[in-house]
């Protein structure tokens, strides 16, 4: 192993490529390094390999927060976001003969996001790791609407050839009208997803693009037969304290439960607005809109301390999962967006309520930090949604 270490560090003065994941077995954590990058520093796969960038200007590594954007990004709405109106499952019109893929579809928002839109018409198709669980949520859907037209997709977000093959089966379905990216982990001790990649950003961002890019020809082929078709990426208000630090995306450098966390969720808002910024450069019909459900009561939680102490309290100050499926509905449904929107409880804090325009942060609003973050996307996973910068 040391001398596997050696040879990484003189490929990286040698300034090779290395495209590669974490070894598991290897893949300890390694205290953080505050000296920061050089002008070209390495993106951290692994402790033994890395994909080497162009560092910003000055020689500062290009992670940047809230505190350290430039001016000209000012966390807020996006244009277009303030003339969202609200939106609760009131809202939600008929959805017959439409489909719609829900990942995550088995529990907590998943299954209230799935529940909605067959209860209005509508195909579901469940992507879930556990056909069990799978089968059983379509159980206790059906006493209230026999009817429902449920399907169930094997998908696995923490590991790639599951998301290639989750989407190989899914384009058997005639249409899609959206893919409702909805399933994530939040705050788990330092693992790993079954190609390496620290899982939180593994599962939560990549697993996403990878799946968003092998969906994208039949959402196009349903935008084109039936006018539109929709990606829906869902993100969180803890993105607001997020950065991206592409030195340490494996947590090879140090880990943190929730930084690691915050950093997937403003990944997921920065993917969703230059996924949209590109689908409208190529006059595709296909929108993408991003949404957060506020605070809701959900298995997400299940990793964090003390959980058990604030769950009695949570009725009174966080949303329900029915009430945390309004913003991906909306995200999904409301004829009113236009496609680069994000969306989202609105209440105080924007932790409950109806959902509608939500708050940015600087970093969210950066296009290059987007592009930035596809490019070294298509590197990690090995797809390519093939749409080239706006």
């Amino acid at each position: 192993m040391a001398l596997a270490r050696a040879r990484h560090r003189q490929g990286r003065r040698e300034g090779a490529v290395h495209l590669g994941r974490v070894d598991h077995r290897q893949g300890t954590p390694r205290p953080a390094d505050a000296r920061g990058g050089g002008a070209a520093s390495a993106l951290r796969l692994g402790p033994q390999r890395g994909i080497r960038h162009a560092g910003a200007p000055g020689g500062a590594a290009h992670i940047w927060s809230d505190a350290a954007a430039p001016p000209q990004f000012r966390a807020g709405r996006a244009d277009g976001d303030a003339a969202v109106n609200e939106f609760t499952g009131d809202d939600l019109t008929d959805q017959s003969g439409k489909c719609y893929v829900v990942t995550g579809a088995n529990a907590g928002i998943g299954f209230a996001i799935a529940q909605a839109l067959a209860g209005k018409g509508a195909r579901v198709v469940m992507a879930c790791r556990s056909e069990e669980r799978a089968r059983a949520a379509m159980d206790r859907m059906r006493p209230g609407d026999p009817a429902a037209d449920l399907a169930f997709l094997p998908l696995d977000q923490a590991d790639l050839a599951s998301v290639r093959k989750a989407a190989a089966l899914a384009a058997a379905e005639p249409r899609i009208d959206a893919l409702i990216n909805n399933a994530g982990v939040m705050v788990p001790p330092l693992s790993f997803t079954k190609d390496g990649f620290e899982m939180q950003f593994g599962v939560n961002h990549l697993g996403t693009f990878a799946l968003t890019a092998l969906m994208l020809p039949l959402l196009e082929k349903t935008a084109a037969d039936h006018g539109e078709a929709r990606v829906v990426v869902t993100a969180s208000i803890a993105h607001k304290k997020g950065r991206i630090d592409f030195d340490n995306l494996d947590g090879s450098r140090g880990y943190a439960r929730m930084p690691f966390y915050q950093q997937s969720k403003l990944a997921n808002l920065l993917f969703a607005a230059e996924l949209d910024r590109r689908l409208r450069a190529q006059g595709s019909r296909v929108k993408a809109v991003a949404c957060h459900p506020g605070v809701a009561q959900s298995e997400l939680t299940r990793h964090i301390p003390l959980r058990r102490f604030f769950t009695p309290l949570a009725g009174l100050v966080l949303n329900t999962s029915r009430q945390g499926a309004w913003p991906a509905l909306q995200a999904a449904c409301d004829p009113a967006l236009q496609g680069g929107e994000y969306v989202g409880s609105r209440g105080l804090f924007e932790a409950r309520g109806p959902s509608g325009p939500a708050w940015r942060s600087a970093a969210a609003r950066d296009p290059e930090l987007a592009r930035r973050l596809w490019d070294v996307s298509v590197q990690m996973t090995g797809v390519d949604p093939g749409l080239p910068p706006a």
